[in-house]
């Protein structure tokens, strides 16, 4: 990690033991970069639900539930589906 700063950071025993798994199995260099990758995609989701926030206010709020069969229809989206409101 390159201009890295170290922090403490508290984590649920299970939550710890996952990342450590992750490092063991190769699915990272260690788990300061296993939590590292998670903060970055954490910080993308919220970027995007920021931006879909400011497009869904430029075109006159969150689609009415006949909207979203229909782009679940069109888009092959499960009905149902976990969805922001």
């Amino acid at each position: 990690m390159n201009g890295a700063e170290k922090i403490a950071v508290s984590l649920p025993r299970g939550l710890a033991e996952r990342a450590r798994q992750a490092v063991r199995q190769g699915r990272a260099a260690s788990v300061s970069a296993y939590v590292a990758s998670a903060l970055e995609q954490k910080m993308d989701l919220d970027e995007l639900a920021v931006l879909l926030d400011d497009m869904l206010a430029e075109t006159g709020g969150p689609m009415t539930p006949a909207e979203r069969r229909e782009a679940d229809k069109v888009l092959g989206g499960r009905p149902g589906a976990r969805r922001r409101t």
